[in-house]
């Protein structure tokens, strides 16, 4: 890896990270999988950020996935602790990651993608696991989080396959959040963190952690009566900003966030 195949820039509250080794349509390296941990240990820890956007520097690709010349049959292509690219095994990133796909998602890519929390993808993406075509699977959360996020009948025919599905598809199965065209998609992704940014970062990051925590409850009756017991509510329900959104609406004027 060259120290300039994954960019990574922090601006106005917003972490960005740009897959920038066009040449292999950005194929994941160890080198890079280390640096992507390493940028989303600083997203957490940083309270000044509150939003990543994960792109690519390349039209033809968002990421392809690993680099097949640098695995290791026996070992695979190590990556760190919080899982493929420093996120797919990480799960108490209560801050947004967007991904922002223009051209092939695929494999390890798709799998990364898959664990953002936004998907906005141009109609020239295209969205893959090929695995079971090179005699693997999708190891990186792929399968699970495919079908958690669309159901299994939508999930297991790309999934059994590996074949690819377009923009349109992925749109209509429920994995791409907002489709656009390509001279569109920095306009649409400015929008949704602009939008994102002017709500409460507390208020944000506990919806979050209550949206994800309420999958693996048993039900809805679980997951309403025992929100309040959950440690993200806690921290937001005597927030001060709380308190400075109600005033905010009763005084007519814009709140001003202070984070705590």
């Amino acid at each position: 890896m060259t120290a300039r195949d994954v960019l990574v820039v922090a601006h106005d509250g917003v972490m960005t990270i740009t897959l920038n080794r066009p040449a292999k349509l950005n194929a994941m390296t160890a080198g890079m999988h280390a640096t992507m941990h390493e940028a989303f240990e600083r997203l957490a820890a940083n309270p000044d950020l509150q939003i990543c956007i994960v792109r690519s520097a390349c039209a033809r690709a968002f990421c392809v996935g690993s680099d097949l010349a640098a695995f290791d049959p026996e070992r695979g292509l190590p990556y760190a602790e919080t899982g493929y690219a420093g996120l797919a095994e990480r799960y108490d990133l209560d801050k947004p990651v967007i991904a922002v796909v223009d051209g092939l998602c695929l494999g390890g890519g798709f799998e990364f993608a898959l664990a953002c929390d936004l998907i906005v993808a141009t109609t020239r993406a295209s969205f893959g696991l090929p695995e079971p075509r090179r005699g693997m699977i999708a190891l990186a959360g792929g399968i699970h989080r495919l079908v958690r996020q669309t159901g299994m009948k939508q999930a297991m025919l790309p999934l059994l396959t590996g074949a690819p599905v377009s923009a349109e598809e992925a749109y209509a199965m429920g994995v791409v959040s907002k489709l656009v065209a390509p001279e569109a998609l920095d306009t649409m992704v400015e929008a949704i963190c602009a939008q994102i940014l002017a709500n409460a970062p507390l208020a944000v990051r506990a919806t979050k952690a209550l949206a994800e925590w309420s999958i693996d409850q048993p039900g809805l009756a679980t997951a309403i009566s025992g929100q309040q017991d959950h440690p993200a509510f806690r921290r937001w329900i005597g927030s001060e900003d709380g308190w400075e959104g109600i005033r905010a609406f009763v005084e007519k004027r814009a709140p001003v966030w202070k984070g705590r």
